[in-house]
């Protein structure tokens, strides 16, 4: 089932959360609500599950009301299930007894089942302080999930697990999810998170929803510098669009600290004259030996590519990724690959 925001706005006392958000989780997908914090994601997942009454605008299951101004079920009247950060297990019971609680019919079968799906066999008789972190967390999910709830909500549920470890749980529970068809919000500070679980993302800024869509989407059509950011690699570097002078032939000219690049790199008609933030990934720079060029402030293999770090003038770098042998003692000029960048006008 989808869930639906329309028109939603919150406020904490005189402090606006959140301003006219609008945007629909598709059925069976998982939506990642991005943002650092304060931005508004935590308490967008909270209206959903019904943690938070809604004042302005309402809140859709499968197009139906299930909450406005007025209208606030509580979380157990909602069909939803929540993953919280710290799992949130009863710690009186077993996890099995965790699992169970909330179903209709908590048969021995159906706990184990669970207990296999999220990796946890034979530990349904352990408390939760006798297991790890990571299975805590497994267990919290395997009980959200069990009662069959229309809706997941999790808020930051892999935060407190290391990084390893959080890398097979993000895998395991998209599999999970996408499995059973799961309709799922997801809140995360963390863009490498998001990418790697999201069908969907929603990036949020004070309250507001900057760009909503695919990782495709947002990698190929940011909005903004800053939903390109999210990117690893991700890069800003600040450009003026110039007309050409005499001896550089017709047209314009993106002058920056690195050198100048043709304005052809930019996708996308910007007037000449403005000032601009060009959003580049680090795959995207070439590197041209050059003994007028810049210094390599730092050369780090990453496998079978590298990272070079080059440094401009007074505080400005400018990263490459490139697999092409680098002269730590050489200079080089960053040039980049022809209709790569994205322009956005400096505010």
């Amino acid at each position: 089932m989808s869930l639906e925001f329309r028109h939603i706005a919150h406020a904490y006392g005189e402090v606006a959360a959140l301003s006219d958000v609008s945007f629909t989780a598709p059925a069976g997908e998982i939506t990642c609500l991005l943002g650092s914090s304060g931005c508004g994601k935590s308490t967008l997942l909270n209206l959903a599950a019904g943690l938070l009454p809604v004042q302005q605008g309402s809140v859709h299951v499968a197009g139906e009301i299930l909450a406005e101004p007025g209208v606030n079920p509580p979380p157990e009247a909602r069909g939803v299930g929540l993953v919280f950060q710290d799992g949130a297990l009863f710690p009186h019971m077993t996890i099995a007894a965790n699992i169970a609680f909330g179903m209709d019919r908590a048969e021995a079968q159906v706990i184990e089942s669970w207990l296999d799906q999220v990796g946890l066999s034979g530990l349904g008789a352990r408390y939760p302080h006798e297991i790890s972190g990571g299975q805590q967390q497994r267990a919290a999910l395997a009980r959200a999930m069990a009662p069959g709830p229309d809706v997941l909500l999790m808020d930051e549920p892999f935060a407190s697990v290391d990084i390893v470890l959080r890398r097979r749980l993000r895998r395991d529970c998209r599999m999970l999810l996408k499995a059973r068809g799961t309709t799922t919000i997801l809140v995360t500070h963390d863009p490498e998170e998001a990418l790697d679980i999201g069908d969907r993302i929603a990036v949020m800024d004070a309250g507001k929803i900057v760009q909503f869509g695919t990782p495709h989407d947002l990698h190929e059509n940011p909005a903004a510098a800053s939903v390109g950011a999210i990117f690893r690699g991700a890069q800003v570097v600040r450009a003026s669009r110039q007309p050409c002078s005499d001896d550089e032939g017709d047209g314009d000219i993106l002058r920056t600290v690195f050198g100048d690049w043709p304005a052809s790199c930019v996708n996308g008609a910007l007037p000449s004259g403005t000032d601009l933030d060009l959003l580049i990934y680090a795959e995207q720079v070439e590197l041209v030996a050059d003994g007028a060029g810049l210094p390599a402030r730092d050369v780090h293999p990453l496998g079978a590519t590298k990272r070079v770090l080059l440094e401009g003038p007074g505080a400005d770098e400018i990263t490459a990724i490139t697999d092409a042998p680098i002269d730590p003692a050489a200079r080089y000029r960053p040039t980049p690959r022809s209709g790569t960048a994205r322009a956005f006008l400096r505010d």
